[in-house]
């Protein structure tokens, strides 16, 4: 899904062989803000891989989103508390390559987290658990609909009032991962398409920013949603 509506205006800068003790350099912005400073030692690249550095930031989210994912899959309650921590690491990490919607996107998924943990335990009118279930049809459009609003009105947002290089990139993943985070917070089976549509995009957008193991997080996101598409699938099916 290469809906991308806006060609990046700059490039990336190349990437490096750095030292053990120096700060990744990928990004961009001028005058770091006190957020970006402040996550400077997490920056640190822990290894170099085919002249990429990870850091010790990317690699910890990366572990706990792959852990999120499968107890997701599963239907599993304690994959909100490692979506709360994972998404959390996160914003810190986009915020720092100018990744602004899917930083700020991080935030609104910590917070919603908790919420969509209270709706697995306790979701139904009679505060029993939710059951999977799909979409009713008639709610398609307003749904996905939404997501299609959301999506050129945060790229504009991103463009005008953020130094981002990749507005309407980041924001696409931004506006369908609300819808994605609703849908499965509710137990809809049609989460998983959704999730597949917004790591396809995620994938190129990160590749771009040389988020070289994060790429390799959605890449895998992509076959788990796969996945965990047709195990909900089933789930609905059963008698």
């Amino acid at each position: 899904m290469k809906l991308f509506q806006a060609i990046p205006r700059h490039g990336s800068p190349p990437c490096h062989d750095f030292g053990p003790n120096e700060p990744d350099p990928r990004m961009t912005t001028p005058a770091p803000d006190a957020l970006t400073v402040a996550l400077q030692p997490l920056m640190i690249p822990a290894f170099t891989l085919w002249e990429a550095p990870f850091t010790w930031l990317e690699m910890v989210a990366f572990v706990l989103s792959l852990a999120m994912v499968a107890a997701n899959m599963r239907v599993m309650p304690v994959a909100w508390p490692l979506a709360i921590v994972s998404s959390l690491l996160y914003f810190g990490l986009f915020w720092s390559y100018q990744l602004y919607g899917d930083g700020s996107l991080q935030i609104f998924f910590a917070v919603v987290s908790l919420w969509g943990w209270w709706q697995w335990l306790r979701g139904t009118d009679d505060g029993a658990p939710l059951q999977v279930r799909a979409l009713p049809r008639r709610a398609w459009l307003p749904v996905f609909g939404s997501g299609l609003l959301l999506w050129p009105a945060i790229g504009w947002f991103l463009d005008t009032r953020t130094p981002t290089d990749v507005p309407y990139w980041d924001a696409f993943p931004t506006a369908f991962s609300l819808v994605g985070q609703w849908l499965l917070a509710r137990k809809h089976v049609e989460n998983w398409p959704t999730w597949i549509g917004v790591n396809l995009v995620s994938v190129a957008l990160f590749a771009y920013k040389g988020l070289y193991l994060t790429v390799i997080l959605y890449a895998i996101f992509v076959v788990l949603s796969v996945l965990g598409w047709k195990a909900w699938r089933a789930q609905v099916r059963q008698p």
